[in-house]
């Protein structure tokens, strides 16, 4: 049995990789998607959460189980999977980034994003100043995402560049790539040799035609 600890990406919560959690459990693997602050749908608003408040609470919960896991994230889930694996690397095995952001240190999702990505994080959060509006496609259930976990930069010792296992799979349809911030954080990648990188035809949304490529992808690390 292998682990999976899942962070999803801005405006999502854990609810987003159900049907990876359903595949990878009838598989006999144990899966845990996280809703970080502010992001359930029931749940209250987090107004002053911060990169730092996301990545302490995936860290929180590798500190609870003895095996390591397998730690995925998608989009903005790429920097807080860097933050928590940088804090315990001993926990992690591999690092799965889908469609997302890998910082390296003094980076924040603002930094690293593209033009258009950028105007959304500031046309997005005018209104409050305090959460950036889910996009008119996004899931019904997507909340507004707290703007400082986008604007602060992580902080990183290198430690989870020890982690052996690190791989990219990047959004690679024909309508998204040309939009999209990932494009540029792959390409450096194909070259490490500490890297796989996996193309899937498929847009941001991994999970848009159902996400069974994807399911075969993560239980090929299991």
């Amino acid at each position: 049995m292998t682990r999976y600890v899942l962070v999803p990406g801005a405006c999502h919560g854990g609810w987003w990789y159900d049907p990876i959690t359903t595949g990878l459990r009838r598989a006999g693997h144990a899966a845990d998607a996280v809703t970080l602050s502010g992001l359930d749908p029931s749940g209250p608003a987090a107004p002053s959460a911060n990169l730092d408040t996301h990545i302490e609470e995936v860290t929180s919960i590798l500190a609870t189980h003895e095996e390591a896991v397998v730690l995925v994230g998608h989009s903005y889930g790429g920097a807080v999977i860097t933050g928590a694996a940088d804090r315990l690397p001993a926990q992690v095995h591999t690092l799965v980034y889908l469609d997302a952001f890998v910082p390296e240190d003094g980076d924040s999702c603002a930094r690293m994003t593209n033009r258009q990505q950028r105007d959304w994080y500031l046309s997005g959060s005018a209104a409050t100043g305090l959460g950036l509006a889910p996009l008119p496609f996004f899931d019904d259930r997507a909340r507004p995402h707290p703007i400082g976990s986008l604007l602060q930069a992580v902080r990183l010792t290198g430690a989870h560049k020890t982690i052996a296992r690190r791989h990219y799979v990047l959004a690679a349809a024909p309508s998204w790539l040309p939009l999209s911030p990932f494009g540029a954080v792959a390409e450096p990648l194909r070259a490490d040799p500490n890297w796989t990188v996996t193309d899937l035809d498929a847009p941001h949304n991994l999970l848009a035609n159902g996400g069974a490529e994807l399911l075969e992808l993560l239980l090929a690390h299991a």
